[in-house]
């Protein structure tokens, strides 16, 4: 069997994982072992929080949209339901930005939700 020479691969593993590890506190920038455990929860947070991020902005658009509406008289579901019932299919991240940019277009938006709506229950 032969004998493997790996000093080269291992100083450059460790190398990348200081690299990764640059700017933490205390030992974790310059110790390999605790900066391994760094880097890897560090990955393990970036790995969830990638998906985490889609959560936050969702509920974000949806408490200005619901605050837009209820400037206008219109609860949040109320909206929604008006303008699926008019066949609009802007989703939420445009619907919050018109609610904080363009608040007329908004508005015209809400006061065609509140027509669908009381169109649909006679």
């Amino acid at each position: 069997m032969p004998r493997v020479k790996r000093s080269s691969k291992k100083r450059e593993r460790r190398k990348k994982i200081l690299a990764s590890a640059k700017g933490y506190w205390g030992t974790k920038k310059s110790n390999y072992r605790a900066a391994k455990e760094a880097v890897e929860k560090s990955l393990q947070y970036a790995y969830r929080d990638r998906r985490n991020k889609k959560r936050d902005f969702r509920q974000l658009w949806i408490i200005r949209i619901k605050a837009g509406a209820q400037a206008n008289g219109i609860s949040y579901n109320q909206f929604i339901r008006g303008l699926k019932n008019l066949k609009i299919e802007l989703d939420r991240k445009i619907l919050a930005e018109l609610a904080v940019k363009a608040p007329a277009t908004f508005a015209y938006l809400a006061e065609q939700a509140k027509q669908a709506q009381a169109s649909s229950r006679t």
